[in-house]
């Protein structure tokens, strides 16, 4: 599976994990060239504290469209070390 943005494969992998509607891909599948740090946080009672990429592709920016728990709580264990994303990201098999 391929994430997509701007034009731009941001992740690809075929180790997908779904919670809750959302395809977790690897961290290590990211494109970290295409990240800039957030210090936007949001708190789900039972994955625990979400941390927050900004992309930036061919001159635009996609404000905190990439979201990853670092220290996800035991019920949410499946999704350490993976990110998922969301505001016009897109997915292709």
């Amino acid at each position: 599976m391929r994430a997509i943005w701007n034009g731009t494969v941001i992740a690809e992998s075929d180790d997908i994990v779904e919670v809750e509607g959302n395809p977790y891909f690897p961290a290590s599948s990211l494109r970290q060239d295409l990240l800039t740090s957030s210090d936007t946080t949001t708190v789900c009672p039972w994955k625990g504290t979400a941390s927050y990429y900004s992309l930036n592709v061919d001159g635009a920016t996609n404000p905190d469209a990439v979201w990853y728990y670092p220290t996800p709580k035991d019920a949410a264990a499946q999704i350490r070390d993976r990110v998922a994303f969301w505001r016009g990201v897109t997915y292709e098999n």
